[in-house]
């Protein structure tokens, strides 16, 4: 083929041009804006695991090739792995600060997926022009419960039933939240137990309308019931197959504890069934939340099989006891929860059914180190050091199922968590042989180690181990608007 004909293909559709080399057309033999050379490429949609170099221009991946490219920007990945960027979906640190962080993590876009706001216009316009990363959120049902039920006091958005005109309320409120281009529909069930089993299944419809998942915190059940945990996930499976609403199940271990090898085979029976179902998990051993949300009602210790020295005030890191904990469950506040099993963690992370997600966000350097360190935490701990799982396959958790997750509803994903050319260059190079986590329950503000470079949108974020915040190329990921 000539250069004439070559070019009369046109500037959208790409093309092998031999030797490896794969460009869109228009862009050819033009200098890009920024390569990747020397790296080792792994894309888990393609299942390439090469030698390539990449050039990115105008904020996509134009080309990748075994044959060197000239770009203004050369980046050197030489002994490095160069993977899509991350993905998290069930990110809660959505500012600037928790961007650093996300970013010497390995992530390009952050998802606040369990329910964050009932505000969709509100929230993103907050954030636009301020992002490092890319950002996107769902419709909060328990944020909307709050703002109808909640409207006498705090205490009636958590525990008292809906009215039928509430009710009604409430499932306007999720329907407006969608029509503005929320990604999903948000559920916190442990932390509204006053949301019956048919409000949920009602929110659920709401969310089948408009091929929204729903991302689901489950309750954690009846102390009456010796397995809730599994209960809990029986009542959104059945709301998913009544309404036909697709379902992820967040932080499985977290909610199923000792009982996680047993959910994980559920979510993986009704998978193979054909239910339209994903679930994510984070590597660490214990969970973080408000100490005074109703997750700590009487009770507690029972259903979490833990007491009192078993809690961290993150504000201080001293361990509870009873006195401390009625005084900070007054004050309000997160607390760091040692009660889920290593074996739970380990057979989460391994898991065909699951993806990662973080449940991450510092505030003021205070936190849980899931913040900060998920990713490298799988990608060092559970790859490199147990074998748990192949790096390909964690790289696959970590990028294409979350971007399959999300791209029905927004096809704007279609053109994320993969290496090719056409989509976008939110891209994460990292040193195989030493990244790790830094971050720890005392010290949960560390940047992770061995992330080398990450592109969002085409523009370092993270270059040679160093952030650049002088830029903020992150963009909206938002489903399409409807009336």
């Amino acid at each position: 083929m000539n250069r004439r004909e070559f070019l009369k293909r046109g500037a959208t559709a790409s093309v092998a041009l031999g030797a490896g080399v794969f460009a869109t057309p228009a862009f050819a033999a033009d200098e890009f804006d920024v390569v990747i050379e020397n790296g080792r490429v792994m894309d888990p949609e393609s299942g390439l695991d090469a030698p390539r170099n990449i050039g990115v221009r105008q904020g996509v991946i134009r080309a990748i090739s075994r044959n060197r490219l000239r770009g203004r920007l050369m980046l050197d990945a030489t002994g490095m792995v160069v993977a899509p960027g991350f993905i998290d979906v069930l990110a809660h640190g959505m500012d600037l600060d928790n961007n650093r962080y996300q970013a010497h993590d390995g992530v390009t876009t952050v998802l606040a997926l369990e329910g964050d706001t009932a505000d969709i216009d509100g929230w993103y316009a907050a954030r636009q022009g301020k992002m490092l990363l890319n950002y996107g959120a769902s419709i909060g049902h328990g944020e909307v419960r709050s703002r109808v039920v909640g409207r006498t006091k705090r205490e009636d958005a958590e525990y008292r039933n809906a009215t039928e005109a509430e009710l009604a309320e409430i499932l306007q409120g999720i329907e407006q939240g969608l029509k503005r281009g929320a990604l999903a529909v948000g559920f916190g069930l442990e932390y509204t137990p006053g949301t019956s089993h048919p409000e949920v299944i009602e929110a659920f419809r709401v969310a089948a309308k408009y091929s929204a998942s729903c991302h689901v915190h489950t309750r954690f059940g009846s102390l009456l019931e010796p397995d809730n945990n599994v209960a809990a996930v029986e009542e959104v499976l059945a709301a998913s197959a009544i309404t036909g609403a697709p379902l992820h199940i967040v932080h499985v271990p977290s909610m199923a504890l000792s009982m996680t090898p047993y959910v994980l085979k559920m979510i993986g029976e009704a998978q193979a069934r054909g239910m339209d179902l994903t679930a994510c998990c984070y590597p660490y051993t214990a969970f973080g939340t408000g100490l005074g949300s109703a997750v700590f009602d009487e009770g507690w210790q029972q259903r979490f099989g833990i007491t009192y020295s078993d809690l961290q005030w993150a504000a201080t890191g001293e361990r509870l006891t009873p006195e401390t904990f009625a005084k900070y469950r007054k004050q309000g506040g997160f607390v760091i929860a040692y009660a889920i099993p290593e074996e739970a963690v380990r057979a989460a992370v391994s898991s065909p059914a699951t993806m990662i997600g973080s449940d991450g966000g510092l505030s003021h350097g205070k936190g849980h180190p899931r913040s900060s360190g998920t990713y490298a935490r799988v990608l060092g701990r559970y790859v490199r050091e147990q074998k748990a799982l192949t790096l390909m396959e964690a790289l696959r958790k970590m990028t294409l199922m979350p971007a399959r997750r999300m791209e029905r509803r927004a096809p704007m994903m279609k053109n994320k968590g993969r290496l090719r050319p056409g989509a976008d260059a939110d891209i994460t190079v990292f040193d195989p042989v030493t990244i790790i986590d830094k971050s720890d329950f005392n010290n949960p503000a560390q940047y992770s180690e061995g992330i080398r470079h990450v592109l969002v949108n085409g523009v370092p974020v993270v270059k040679d181990g160093q952030v650049q915040d002088s830029t903020l190329p992150g963009q909206p990921v938002r489903a399409p608007f409807s009336t």
